[in-house]
């Protein structure tokens, strides 16, 4: 009885909504927003004029502001952009892909990329339990390299447990990424011309393992046009297998403790990935204007430069160091193999 009045208390006290509770929510989070609002600026500024990957810019010069993680008045801000700007940025990717584009990969493709994603997130896993990772640090890995390089490790960390050792993680991992893809951006064209492979062929070996979407388009144009626009195409297919492996991942860490709650239960199907697939079936129906799909993936690119800011923001470049050589060495066994794979798939199947 004494507990039933508690309770009733409780929902008693809880504050009403007041027209006062929206402006404090925004008051107490414009300074944190807009310091990686400043950052993502720069960072744009940077590459399009200097060329460069932004999302590495952007976390670069987050981590050189980590102290203001420190300071209680930009700390609520940075956390906003670290954790709902993100999901917003990651729902918005469901704008950029079609039913009509994965139709036209075909089944044989279609099988390759499915295959080369599920196997290097399994091997990630089990490389990760061999170094003595733990298992949240390979699917994250093998999730980041599997699909779509920076974005899918953002969207992975959003449903993994929300602990200090994932958030350094997660900094590793689109620093890893990153680099790791811009490598192949430049050496994978040159393996493809001493190869000789078709353009078609050459377009599904990119964009099946090309971490990052724009690298992606980059190298695809290094060999010309045709192969640009089935690497684009490929990696799109990647990029819509970031829905049912994440929401895999968050069935799997579904309750679990974090940081901030003493039990957190997460949806099945977390809200962004719902807006993720609602975004996607709209693309599908072709009455989206192109300037609305185009505004929201750009909209998309600046919420996940916004988020990567903030996640340098709260990470210090001495907790990072800590973590040392093994996940590195996950990150490139892992690239390495998902090239191989697609890369040995693709010659066999267009031997003929």
């Amino acid at each position: 009885m004494a507990n039933t009045e508690e309770h009733a208390s409780a929902g008693a006290q809880r504050p009403i909504w007041h027209p006062l509770s929206g402006y404090r929510f925004v008051r107490e989070r414009l300074p944190g927003v807009l310091v990686c609002g400043v950052i993502a600026l720069a960072s744009t500024f940077i590459a399009e004029h200097y060329g460069g990957p932004l999302l590495l810019y952007a976390l670069l010069i987050g981590l050189s502001l980590h102290f203001l993680h420190g300071n209680p008045q930009a700390k609520k801000g940075v956390d906003f952009c670290g954790r709902t700007v993100l999901r917003i940025g990651v729902a918005l990717l469901g704008a950029r892909i079609t039913f009509d584009q994965v139709t036209q990969l075909g089944v044989q493709v279609g099988a390759i990329v499915v295959l080369a994603v599920a196997l290097t997130i399994l091997m990630g896993v089990w490389w990760a339990r061999l170094l003595g990772l733990s298992r949240e640090e390979g699917l994250l890995s093998g999730g980041s390299v599997a699909i779509c390089g920076a974005s899918a490790a953002l969207a992975i960390a959003a449903v993994l447990p929300q602990t200090k050792a994932n958030e350094r993680f997660t900094l590793l991992a689109v620093v890893a990424v990153t680099v790791l893809s811009t490598i192949a951006m430049i050496v994978y064209p040159l393996l493809i011309q001493a190869l000789q492979l078709a353009p078609v062929a050459s377009g599904v070996f990119l964009g099946g393992t090309i971490h990052d979407v724009a690298q992606v388009v980059a190298a695809g144009m290094l060999l010309g046009p045709a192969q640009a626009d089935s690497a684009t195409v490929v990696k799109l297919f990647r990029v819509m297998l970031l829905l049912p492996v994440v929401m895999a991942i968050s069935f799997l860490y579904r309750h679990h403790h974090t940081l901030d709650e003493t039990r957190a239960s997460t949806p099945l199907v977390p809200g962004f990935l719902l807006a993720f697939v609602v975004f996607m079936l709209l693309s599908s129906t072709g009455q989206i204007p192109a300037p609305v799909v185009q505004g929201a993936s750009d909209l998309s690119r600046a919420c996940l430069v916004l988020a990567i800011a903030a996640v340098g923001i709260k990470t210090s470049i001495e907790e990072l160091l800590h973590l040392g050589w093994r996940p590195l060495w996950l990150f490139v066994a892992e690239t390495l193999f998902i090239g191989a794979l697609v890369l040995g798939a693709v010659l066999l199947l267009y031997a003929a």
